[in-house]
């Protein structure tokens, strides 16, 4: 590579721990020219992130550079970051080297309008004056595609979605023109038709300002999308790289392998997706015809599926939120976040739930719960209208029904141990005669979703993204449960992550005759895990049916809009 403009050589990071030092990068070295796109791949923990920080030279302590340069090309003067002054450093940082973080709700100040957040950069790095910088950051809300600038800039980020708010940090790292731009899992948890947009909106901005990008994610499919080189990240090492149609026709590394196979497939329909463990152990095996599902196979299920009465009917549901009010509080105009919605689910039956953020998705699945109160219609379950439901009579009933939130971490207490979170639920319900029983109860079900015993006393923070959302469905199965909700639960997981998840809930599913409800924004894992799919737009329903055909054959534009959306590895 002649003349780069960025080199990473021999780069270490370490970190210390109350166990000893841990190695997050090992002696890596990579180097990306003007004007092209590198792709960083790896799971949780591989050491992408660490990598970036590193450029940034934001790593502190625990953590250190042990060794190694990383040496900027500013303008024929070749600069080693890891020895200037944090003043020279401070120059350059967001200037000349920006980055996009991964959560923007945890990027941008909650307690600052947008605009203002950009402003400041401007003036820091540009040295402009208030007026010219408001001009400017209006311009660059518009470049960056975000719907009223003007309203965008005196927004919290707290009042824009996550599409915004992403936005809103790409604009802030873009406002100074910088020449290296990396982007951490920007588009992670984010719907599949955002993070298209997304993904054009990176690719168009560095086509105008001749932008070198570092782009970090999990997702081998998103990668496709962008990226001219890639290299591929286990536990601190490159263990792969070449050009990003190399790396998909013929990888080399079984890593590498196995992170292309465990995202559900489009084409065919699986029993068990495959795992990077699979890959690693040398367990693989691509063309095992015993674990593809074939048409006859589903024929026979969904004719024994639905011989049987739907579990639950939702009728006509309505779920409306105030948004205005006059002068005496009464509500003058509303928010349809559910807007006549009719479905049935049958006795173990997965159907699926997808649309983009804000289609009412979630709040469907909180009504029919009733943690959300509707306005009007039925949810009638086992023959009961969970409307009419109050007090003891909804408790047991609930009993019945469980969740799966999005987020883990969120819905974990972080001061109490995993083993009393489980526990909780028996204890509410009086399951069980006596804490002992119940707590052996915990121990099982800890061993069921392949955590081990000893995480009975161990919080939520010490355990990674994927091993908490097994929690979650350890505490969901404490009450023995008919009926399942997941909603966006393994939306911000590594793929992975994502397929031992994904294969677990089947396992249970089939284990313990389970029926689902399956929230998510990604169409490709809808369609491994349900037997039918809702797609839902704005509050209403715009198709229903059999999972395949209505992948194989859309009949909305809406749709066939999601499943273009759905990044391609082949």
């Amino acid at each position: 590579m002649n003349n780069p403009l960025l080199q990473v050589l021999n780069l270490s990071v370490e970190f210390k721990t109350d166990q000893g030092k841990v190695d997050a990068v090992n002696n890596i070295s990579f180097a990306i020219e003007k004007g092209k796109t590198l792709g960083i791949v790896g799971e949780s923990g591989s050491g992408k992130s660490v990598t970036s920080l590193s450029i940034m030279r934001l790593i502190s302590n625990p953590g250190r550079i042990s060794c190694g340069e990383v040496i900027f090309n500013d303008k024929g003067n070749p600069k080693n970051l890891t020895s200037i002054s944090e003043k020279e450093m401070c120059s350059i940082r967001g200037n000349r080297i920006a980055m996009i973080f991964q959560e923007p709700m945890t990027s941008l100040n909650p307690v600052m309008r947008c605009g203002k957040q950009v402003m400041e950069a401007l003036i820091l790095h540009k040295k402009l004056k208030k007026t010219e910088a408001y001009k400017q950051t209006i311009e660059l809300f518009e470049e960056v595609l975000l719907p009223n600038p003007k309203k965008a800039f005196n927004s919290y980020p707290f009042e824009l979605s996550g599409g915004q708010k992403q936005r809103v940090m790409i604009a802030m790292a873009i406002s100074c023109k910088p020449e290296v731009l990396i982007a951490d899992e920007p588009t992670t948890a984010l719907d599949v038709s955002v993070q298209k947009t997304i993904l054009e909106l990176l690719k168009n901005l560095q086509q105008k300002y001749g932008m070198s990008i570092i782009f970090i994610t999990h997702d081998l499919g998103v990668v496709a999308e962008i990226a001219d080189e890639v290299i591929v990240m286990y536990k601190g090492n490159i263990v792969e790289r070449g050009k990003t149609n190399q790396i998909f026709i013929n990888p080399n590394h079984q890593y590498t392998k196995g992170l292309l196979s465990c995202k559900p497939k489009l084409n065919l329909r699986l029993k068990v997706l495959p795992t990077v463990s699979d890959y690693l152990d040398g367990n693989e095996s691509d063309n095992d015809l015993n674990n593809i599902v074939t048409v006859d196979d589903r024929k026979l299920f969904h004719e024994k599926l639905y011989s049987n009465k739907p579990i639950l009917k939702v009728g006509n549901l309505k779920t409306y939120f105030p948004v205005k009010r006059n002068l005496f509080g009464t509500p003058t105009q509303f928010f349809k976040a559910v807007d006549d919605v009719s479905f049935e689910v049958f006795p173990g039956e997965t159907l699926g739930l997808v649309g983009e953020s804000g289609c009412g998705k979630t709040t469907l699945g909180r009504s029919i719960l009733k943690l959300v109160n509707p306005s009007s219609g039925s949810i009638v379950y086992d023959g009961k209208d969970i409307i009419k439901l109050k007090g003891e009579q909804l408790r047991h009933l609930r009993q019945k029904m469980q969740i799966i939130f999005q987020d883990p971490y969120s819905s974990l207490n972080p001061r109490i141990t995993v083993g009393s979170a489980i526990l909780e639920p028996l204890k509410v319900h009086k399951i069980y005669k006596n804490d002992k029983i119940r707590n052996e109860k915990v121990v099982e079900l800890l061993e069921k979703v392949s955590l081990k015993p000893d995480s009975f006393y161990r919080y939520p923070h010490e355990f990674s993204g994927g091993q908490r959302q097994r929690i979650c469905i350890a505490r969901a199965l404490a009450l023995k449960p008919e009926f399942i909700i997941c909603d966006e639960s393994v939306s911000a997981l590594d793929v992975s992550v994502q397929a031992q998840v994904l294969n677990l809930l089947n396992e249970l599913k089939h284990e313990f005759g389970f029926t689902y409800i399956f929230i998510s924004h990604d169409l490709s894992v809808v369609k491994f895990m349900s037997d039918r799919m809702i797609v839902m737009q704005k509050g209403k329903i715009v198709e229903q049916g059999d999972s395949d055909a209505i992948y194989a054959n859309p009949k909305s534009e809406y749709t066939a809009k999601l499943i273009e959306a759905i990044p391609k590895t082949n």
